[in-house]
């Protein structure tokens, strides 16, 4: 597997060469940024000038680069003096490879957060111990690159350029606009194929487009970009999901807890948060110059209400739990339907425990999450997220107590999965290493949804301790645990996993009933049993228009409503109805016309139960 991947990686690196020479050959004044591999495919930072590229040019860019693979040119490395390097990027009139080469001699560095710390005087000039470079050359062109490549430009696989997009020169706004030019690429034509028809599925399944078919949430540009507003359906599948949650903590004893919004900066500087998230935090000056920020996260405020009083090792595990908003200032260009916002509701908890008690806390964390995503349809995978002892100062705490923490999570994941997760070097957060829950939807995407996280750190920086058995002070850790993670993350995820097609239990509305006609008799038990099935807990509406039953039918079928009772006169007469059943809850088998009371009761149990097929 690893060699199978290591042959993609140089594949897709290959074509980021070739879409550089195929666009430098059609345009002869590009000046070229970076080129990396990426999920799934790369793409290339290119200057054109006044020139500017459309999905429209990409027949005639990929036209030049099937050329470039029938050319098979081989790749071939060089090394060149730094020095000789910068003089060839003037030369060939690239400024950006200039500036590339330029920091690496400054600061032994091209990376850009390495080089935020340059600025902040954690390298310095002189530092770096760089004094040659490489650089593989195809046909005509050469590139600044450490490879790796493979053996000439007929060896890359199958591939499709998707899309193009503005990106700042090294991502910082004052830099020059560049543009970036996305493919896609695999092994082989087939899995090309099958990778196209899953983003033309995905395309119609965008929780973008299905939320405003739905109804479920809008955005304003007098409220602003990244602050979704929920409407009264989409609220229903916030309170849906936000429910079984804490059903779920409520059995574990979790205690509700209720926090301010808004916190004296003194907080966040003593839990680390102002530091790290400096630059995301929605600062507030009060009209007596005290600073305040919007709170980012929850943890440092929970802290307080533990530390209110002093607790006995009798008292623990304390379990709190709270959904509410966090708020970051997250950069315009990055903001995406409910992916990417600035308000985010987080269903978060924090257990306060000894260090003995971390696994069995950890293990009732882990039940909700599997319980959770299981009733969804997804299954999970594992990464244990470490921190990088190469990099200790992004981290607080020292690295015995790390190495510590990250064994007992180690240890965790072997019991529950035996060696079948992922390691994930640098990942943990700053404060304490995490195990990632990665879910796999109904397309085959992985995302990271839940997470349980250690912190040893803040019950540090807190003093948060207990007093033990012998009347000492002992220091407690804090476990950080999110089922959904984010309900708007959570639900475009789940809205695309369902593509509208919500199970009774998460719809927002779980029976439509129309009316054949406007009947006095026909509406009035179309309306009592709206009335009997709100009663039981269900949501329900009545489709009284003066429009055929037929338009009625078929609108209901856009809103992806589970069932829909159609009520005319032998409905009326015979108290009994025949529901039709949304195609992929159906179980195939020969129905007869049912009860009012016995179908209600049926949908009320469906949604009580979160089954997702029909009992009927």
């Amino acid at each position: 597997m690893t060699e199978k991947t290591d042959q993609l990686h140089a594949m897709r690196h290959s074509l980021a060469h070739i879409l550089a020479l195929s666009v430098k050959r059609i345009w002869p004044h590009a000046k070229f940024g970076v080129g990396p591999v990426v999920e799934n495919g790369f793409y290339y930072d290119i200057d054109l000038g006044d020139t500017k590229l459309s999905e429209e040019d990409f027949p005639k860019i990929e036209a030049e680069m099937r050329k470039i693979i029938k050319e098979d040119q081989p790749f071939e490395k060089s090394t060149k003096p730094l020095n000789e390097a910068i003089k060839w990027t003037e030369a060939w009139e690239q400024p950006y490879k200039k500036e590339l080469l330029n920091d690496l001699a400054r600061a032994g560095t091209t990376v850009a957060k390495d080089l935020d710390k340059n600025e902040l005087g954690t390298i310095t000039e002189g530092d770096s111990k760089v004094d040659s470079v490489s650089f593989y050359t195809n046909g005509d062109f050469t590139d600044l690159c450490r490879g790796p490549h493979v053996a000439s430009t007929g060896k890359v696989g199958a591939f499709k350029l998707l899309r193009v997009s503005g990106a700042y020169w090294r991502g910082k706004e004052d830099n020059p606009q560049m543009q970036r030019v996305y493919g896609v690429a695999f092994a082989s034509e087939q899995e090309l194929e099958a990778y196209l028809k899953m983003l033309e599925e995905a395309k119609a399944r965008d929780h973008r487009k299905i939320g405003q078919e739905m109804d479920l949430f809008t955005f304003s540009d007098l409220v602003g970009p990244g602050l979704p507003l929920w409407t009264p359906r989409g609220t229903v599948m916030r309170e849906a999901l936000d429910g079984f949650v804490q059903e779920m903590r409520k059995e574990y004893g979790y205690e509700a807890v209720a926090i301010p919004h808004i916190t004296k900066k003194d907080l966040y500087e003593k839990s680390g948060h102002w530091a790290k998230f400096a630059d995301e935090l929605f600062r507030i000056k009060t009209r007596e110059g005290h600073e305040f920020a919007m709170k980012p996260m929850n943890c440092p405020h929970h802290t307080q209400i533990y530390a209110s009083h002093q607790r006995s090792y009798r008292d623990l595990p304390i379990r709190y739990r709270e959904t509410t908003m966090v708020y970051r200032d997250e950069q315009t260009g990055e903001l995406g339907g409910l992916s990417r916002v600035r308000s985010i509701t987080q269903d978060d908890a924090h257990v306060f425990c000894r260090y003995p008690q971390i696994k069995q806390e950890a293990l009732k964390i882990w039940d909700m999450i599997e319980r959770f995503y299981t009733t969804l349809g997804m299954d999970l995978r594992l990464r244990l997220s470490v921190h990088d002892p190469e990099a200790q100062d992004a981290y607080m705490g020292d690295p015995k107590t790390w190495d510590k923490v990250e064994n007992q999570l180690k240890e965790l994941a072997e019991e529950k999965v035996g060696k079948d997760y992922e390691y994930g070097v640098g990942e943990a957060a700053f404060y304490g290493p995490k195990l990632d829950f990665m879910a796999k939807d109904a397309l085959g995407r992985e995302h990271q949804v839940a997470t349980i996280q250690l912190d040893f750190n803040q019950p540090e920086g807190f003093d948060l301790t207990c007093v033990n058995e012998k009347g000492e002070h002992e220091r407690i850790v804090m476990i950080h645990c999110a089922i959904t993670g984010s309900l708007e993350r959570s639900l475009s995820i789940i809205i695309e996993h369902y593509g509208g097609k919500f199970p009774v239990w998460l719809a927002p509305e779980q029976i439509r009933i129309a009316t054949l006609n406007q009947e006095d008799a026909i509406v009035a038990f179309a309306e009592n049993l709206a009335k009997q099935a709100k009663e039981m807990g269900l949501r329900v509406t009545v489709d009284n228009a003066q429009e055929s039953v037929g338009k009625k039918i078929r609108e209901a079928e856009v809103m992806k409503v589970p069932y829909t009772v159609v009520i005319g006169g032998k409905e009326v007469e015979t108290k009994e109805v025949n529901p039709r059943i949304r195609q992929d809850m159906e179980v195939p088998h020969e129905r007869q016309p049912i009860g009012t009371e016995e179908f209600l009761k049926s949908v009320a149990n469906e949604a009580r139960s979160r089954v997702s097929k029909s009992s009927l």
